[in-house]
């Protein structure tokens, strides 16, 4: 898998495995996006602690001035990758519980057994119809955004031949306005359908599991971590125990996925009131987080990668949490290979990094 870059800077793409497809990446623009490898230290989290919401459910970003096809390609093909391991989870699940319910009615004695079953296949059923609604749906916003897009292209050619042509003889003039006219207007047109597209990305649930960083993590010391996507904020601090664990003040972040914006991270280090020092500030790609099982990411923090930060990313297709319970169940019970890097000489006031991952 390679990842994508900002369209208008000029940095290398590293490829990388399954179990790293969350790339940070330097503000600086000569630095090339990191290799990253899942890891899952020891978070203890602040009883109470909720699901932050910073947006309200029915709030849609305004229409960008400027459309930005080349990155909408990039963002609904992975949109229709995502969708279609969304499809195969469930449809997996599905024929796994029809084959258990006609071997139980072999048996007579275990028919009101499959009752149960029967409404769990009925949920999937109704779940899988609306994930095909969905794709179909998404389907038709992007073939009317390039039906636009050509329109503009045209009407752009158009303007650009009568711009260079003779611009004394009225016919022209007419013409040329009546171009311009239609490149405004089809410039419109792919603006609300790029913000209509963005509002049918879902909603990626964002978990916090902690930070890694071999000797540079000892008990007492407290950072800040501060995500920004678009419009939306999470901040939230922690410290390091005595017995290796982490305290967070926050559990866990839903964000609307956004077409043109990356996730910026920031994570400062709080020594004292007037001195606290910035342990890396990166920018990392999203496209790739539209997948069908949960996926536990690390992000190198700093420029050596002694710092980084463990989160557990869900993806749900849809923009609000109501998904029948029987989806929901394949999405946690279900088993995603992921390699996790294995550090043989880690003080004990390091998280521990084992192959292994949990998911709360």
């Amino acid at each position: 898998m390679s990842l994508s870059v900002r369209p208008q800077r000029r940095v290398l793409v590293a490829k990388i495995n399954r179990s790293q497809s969350f790339a940070g990446v330097n503000s600086s623009v000569e630095r090339p996006f990191r290799n990253l490898s899942s890891f899952t230290p020891t978070v203890s989290r602040k009883a109470g602690s909720r699901v932050s919401r910073m947006f309200s459910m029915s709030h849609k970003s305004p229409p960008p001035k400027v459309p930005q096809p080349n990155r909408l390609d990039e963002v609904y093909e992975a949109l229709k990758k995502g969708l279609t391991a969304y499809l195969e989870v469930h449809q997996l699940e599905l024929e796994k519980l029809s084959t258990q319910i006609r071997e139980s009615k072999r048996n007579s004695r275990l028919v009101s057994v499959t009752a149960p079953q029967g409404h769990q296949v009925k949920s999937i059923e109704r779940f899988l119809r609306r994930l095909e609604f969905h794709a179909s749906k998404i389907d038709e916003l992007y073939e009317a955004y390039c039906i636009q897009r050509r329109l503009r292209d045209g009407a752009h050619n158009m303007v650009k031949a009568y711009s260079t042509g003779s611009p004394g003889s009225r016919e022209a003039r007419e013409s040329l306005a009546e171009a311009s006219k239609g490149y405004k207007e089809y410039t419109e047109n792919m603006c609300l359908l790029e913000s209509e597209l963005e509002s049918q990305l879902g909603e990626f649930h964002v978990r916090m599991k902690g930070l890694a960083g071999f000797a540079r993590l000892c008990a007492g010391d407290q950072y800040e971590i501060f995500m920004k996507y678009g419009r939306q904020r999470w901040k939230l601090r922690g410290r390091i125990e005595v017995n290796s664990k982490q305290v967070w003040d926050s559990e866990e972040m839903v964000f609307l996925p956004l077409i043109t914006e990356f996730l910026s991270i920031k994570v400062t280090e709080l020594k004292s009131l007037a001195n606290h020092v910035v342990v890396g500030n990166v920018s990392c790609e999203t496209k790739d987080l539209f997948a069908a099982l949960p996926q536990v990411v690390a992000v190198d923090i700093n420029d050596l990668g002694t710092i980084k930060l463990s989160l557990e990313v869900t993806w749900n297709p849809f923009d609000k949490d109501d998904q029948p319970s029987a989806a929901s169940t394949v999405n946690k019970a279900s088993t995603v290979n992921k390699r996790f890097s294995t550090y043989n000489q880690s003080p004990p006031d390091t998280p521990s990094l084992r192959e292994q991952a949990f998911y709360v």
